[in-house]
């Protein structure tokens, strides 16, 4: 990756149509987000951010405007163009994991793998996801299954899919959404080390103290961009999972 302009929409719209009905859901957002920055995606239901987060993961195509990632134009490709580019360039961390129940942690890990052009061996494949969970600390648990883990491991796994393929963007939605407050802050430790190596994150939330961990935040409301500011007081994950429960450093 250069230090450019990774992601860049120009006046992107979006409509949807019910019968003669139409909703506009994105109405004519222009946004860049260059290399490495960690940008948190904020709005209130109905605000547009999960439409925007949609296009920006090449999962919907904007209705009207351009959507550049790294510097292609990817706005009218087919559904499987779309698809390529999900695979070589995006990663996605859901609020509900999205494990499959009878498949280990390392193959789930593995799965976004089978589907790409590298042609991994089964050794190869093996060593890549016992590699990535390890890097999210899951060493000693790639043969558990999901209903042996813990909700924040869950998600540890779900972030390991998301990186098995070295994307250029890493797109999480909601991704504490289900995970209690202390599991919560070790995810976003995870995210900050992934950022600081390098990643670009786009995050959506709705929750204040949680887009504190992100460098940037974009603010929607009514499908339109409201604020878009830096963070300058930004949370240290890291520094919090240093504290005990009663708030006095160890």
């Amino acid at each position: 990756m250069n230090n450019g302009t990774l992601v860049k929409l120009v006046d992107v719209h979006k409509v949807y149509r019910t019968g003669e009905m139409e909703v506009p859901a994105v109405r004519g957002v222009s946004l860049d987000i260059k290399a490495g920055e960690f940008v948190a995606l904020m709005g209130a239901s109905g605000s547009g951010k999960s439409t925007l987060m949609n296009i920006l993961g090449c999962l919907d195509r904007p209705s009207s405007g351009q959507y550049f990632l790294d510097n292609a134009d990817v706005s009218d490709l087919n559904r499987d163009q779309l698809a390529e580019i999900r695979n070589r360039k995006l990663g996605f961390v859901f609020q509900s994991f999205n494990l499959l129940a009878r498949t280990s942690a390392r193959e789930n890990a593995e799965l976004p793998l089978i589907y790409s052009a590298q042609n991994l061996s089964h050794v190869q494949l093996r060593e890549k996801a016992d590699r990535v969970l390890a890097s999210v600390g899951l060493a000693g648990r790639e043969d558990h299954f999901p209903s042996q883990l813990s909700g924040g491991q869950q998600q540890r796994v779900a972030i390991a899919r998301a990186l098995i393929n070295d994307p250029e963007v890493l797109l999480a939605d909601e991704p504490t959404g289900n995970l209690d407050s202390r599991t919560s802050v070790e995810i976003m430790a995870i995210f900050q080390q992934l950022n600081e190596n390098g990643i670009t994150i786009i995050m959506v939330t709705h929750e204040q103290d949680i887009a504190a961990y992100a460098k940037r935040n974009v603010v929607m409301r009514d499908g339109l961009i409201r604020d878009d500011h830096l963070v300058t007081q930004r949370s240290d994950a890291k520094a919090q999972l240093t504290q005990p429960s009663n708030g006095v450093m160890e």
